[in-house]
């Protein structure tokens, strides 16, 4: 199979949302890249080689041109157009049908609850998980009535007042009729888990289990895509098959990230050999070589001591 050449562009930091461990929560105020340059970029992206465009943000449903430039990816012929969004724009069915039409063809849900009570906590947004909800069944409905082939998947980022919740989050994630889902440990690096580190950063070893269990709904239903992000791998030995970054590198040759802010040629690369460690103790592991390790902020929160070497 030929590798995929992925193009990442965090459209601007504007949210209508204001989840509490969002790594973007210091850049609201950053200007977003204006239309113009956007298509430049998605120029440039295509004649790179790229054909899997995926718009992030922020919120990239509240651009005013969202419409706009998915209409333009899909001229270029982009293969994938994908968002991740937090859904609530889908709850207007207008919307949700001209975005559709206008080209784009993947969606993925953030969902960090399985109730309104707890994802609107995380969210710190009221009414968001309504809206959320709604959003998905305005999308189906769409898929159903057109006949459109538009993937649909989830992401659930693991913190402390949700990861023993990640079983029940599954099940409704399962419910709803997604079945390409992502559960991602928090990324401490900036933003707000980086300034609220003991309220939101829990420790691999204690939501190991509630992971294990929601792991375990997608073997047990054969879901293709039921993974965990983020994690060392001492931890997860008998799901591999179920790792974000090992499928990763399996299907994408690369992947550029473009943001008002920075530029990374190589993504997955920057984040094995930068973003990630692998501490000493790590060394004589027998999956040190496919492991990304963890991140260095947990590792100065926490220490290395949970860390357990497979020798055997």
């Amino acid at each position: 199979m030929e590798k995929i050449k992925k193009t990442v562009i965090f459209v601007g930091y504007t949210c209508n949302n204001k989840c509490i461990f969002c790594i973007n929560y210091d850049k609201r105020k950053i200007p977003a890249i204006p239309y113009n340059s956007l298509k430049r970029e998605m120029i440039s992206a295509k004649e790179r080689g790229s054909t899997y465009l995926e718009l992030i943000g922020g919120e990239t449903t509240i651009r005013p041109d969202i419409l706009n430039i998915i209409r333009f990816a899909k001229s270029l012929g982009f293969e994938t157009i994908m968002i991740a969004t937090n859904g609530r724009m889908l709850a207007y069915p207008e919307f949700a049908e001209a975005i559709i039409q206008a080209g784009l063809n993947s969606i993925v849900f953030s969902i960090h609850g399985h109730t309104a009570k707890l994802h609107d906590v995380l969210t710190d947004t009221p009414g968001s998980f309504k809206q959320l909800t709604q959003g998905v069944r305005n999308v189906q409905k769409i898929i159903k009535k057109s006949g459109l082939k538009i993937s649909l998947g989830t992401n659930t980022t693991i913190v402390k007042q949700n990861y023993k919740y990640l079983p029940q989050i599954g099940e409704y994630i399962r419910k709803l009729g997604l079945k390409n889902a992502e559960f991602i440990f928090v990324d401490p690096t900036y933003g707000g888990a980086h300034d609220q580190f003991a309220k939101l950063v829990p420790k691999i070893s204690v939501i190991a289990p509630y992971v294990h269990k929601c792991l375990d709904i997608g073997k047990k239903y054969k879901i293709p895509h039921w993974h965990i992000r983020y994690v060392p791998l001492c931890y997860f030995q008998d799901y591999l098959n179920q790792i974000s970054e090992l499928l990763e590198i399996q299907i994408y040759s690369n992947s550029e990230h473009i943001a008002p802010d920075f530029y990374d040629d190589n993504a997955i690369k920057g984040r094995q050999e930068v973003g990630r460690i692998k501490p000493k103790i790590c060394r004589g592991c027998k999956l040190y070589n496919i492991c990304e390790g963890i991140w260095p902020d947990y590792i100065k929160h926490y220490g290395t001591s949970e860390l357990k070497p497979i020798t055997k």
